[in-house]
């Protein structure tokens, strides 16, 4: 699959309400567009009412990886591709690419596992002969300049617990409780809903995390993330609380890898687990900035050894 290739499954633009402070769209809205590009692949895959409130069967995002390539800022135009890199019994990773529709590049990149399962008790069965046939046609391969760089998207068994929280000292960085729009129509708490509460996170954590760079005093500095790996571990419902948890599990003087655990207060067990590559973004050349050596040397002494998903 290149720039242009596969299956169209979305097509739009970007309102300037879904772009933050720094001045691009939200890592939510990304998300979100994904999961409009998954319900169009679902029905090019025979499961075209996978998404509605009366499915007997849906698809569950297991583990999702997203690589940003090109910026997307307000008024931009863009479209959406998608095939499936790979299917098993009961899961597929599919390939979903973001396109800036002016120019042909690639603004972002997914790679996403879905779990085929009961659209209400959550248990996963096998994909029918008739999607594995729809499938073979629709086989893609994410090109290099769109493919996992820094976070690679192989197997992981996820250790995230409030216990193991407390015992790394880990910063609290949000908390609060899923209300009904955060959730779709069988009642669970929608993907985009987790990188969202990360990137709310954000500003509580830039003292800790953010990092100075030397740059010029009256440039205007923010932030940016170029990689993110999210495994979903379990699905909140209205009413639930969350606590998130937030690390720093490595630093160079170009990125910074941070870590962030959604736990359930109430059970102290996961609602899910991701990981970031973020840098420090000059806001008016949109380019990156390295860290100063004494910023560098500072946040070394922050990282938490051995954290992880």
């Amino acid at each position: 699959m290149t720039d242009e290739a596969g299956l169209e499954v979305w097509r739009g633009g970007v309102n300037t309400w879904e772009c933050d402070e720094m001045g691009h769209m939200n890592v939510r809205f990304y998300v979100a567009r994904a999961m409009e590009g998954i319900a169009g692949l679902a029905g090019a895959l025979g499961l075209e009412g996978a998404f509605k409130p009366n499915a007997e069967a849906t698809l569950l995002v297991k583990d999702q990886h997203i690589r940003f390539i090109r910026e997307v800022r307000p008024g931009a135009a863009l479209h959406m591709t998608a095939g499936v890199i790979e299917i098993a019994e009961s899961e597929a990773r599919f390939l979903l690419l973001l396109i800036h529709s002016a120019t042909g590049g690639i603004a972002a990149s997914f790679q996403t596992v879905v779990v085929h399962a009961t659209a209400r008790d959550e248990r996963p069965f096998a994909w029918s002969d008739r999607t594995r046939g729809l499938a073979e046609g629709l086989m893609a391969e994410a090109p290099a300049a769109a493919a996992p760089r820094s976070l690679l998207p192989t197997a992981v068994e996820a250790r995230a617990s409030l216990a193991e929280a407390e015992s790394l000292r880990l910063a609290r960085s949000g908390a609060g409780a899923f209300g009904p729009g955060d959730c779709d129509v069988f009642g669970r708490m929608r993907p985009e809903i987790f990188i969202g509460r990360v990137s709310d996170s954000v500003p509580g954590l830039a003292r800790v995390f953010g990092g100075t760079t030397g740059a010029d005093p009256s440039a205007r500095v923010g932030g940016a993330v170029l990689e993110y790996r999210l495994l979903h571990l379990g699905w909140p419902r209205a009413g639930d609380r969350f606590e998130l948890r937030s690390g720093l599990a490595g630093v160079d003087r170009r990125a910074r890898r941070v870590v962030h655990w959604l736990l359930d207060p109430a059970t102290g067990e996961p609602w899910g687990s991701a990981e970031a590559i973020a840098v420090s973004l000059d806001l008016e050349t949109r380019k990156i900035l390295p860290l100063d050596e004494a910023e560098e040397a500072r946040l070394r002494e922050a990282v938490t050894p051995g954290l992880s998903l």
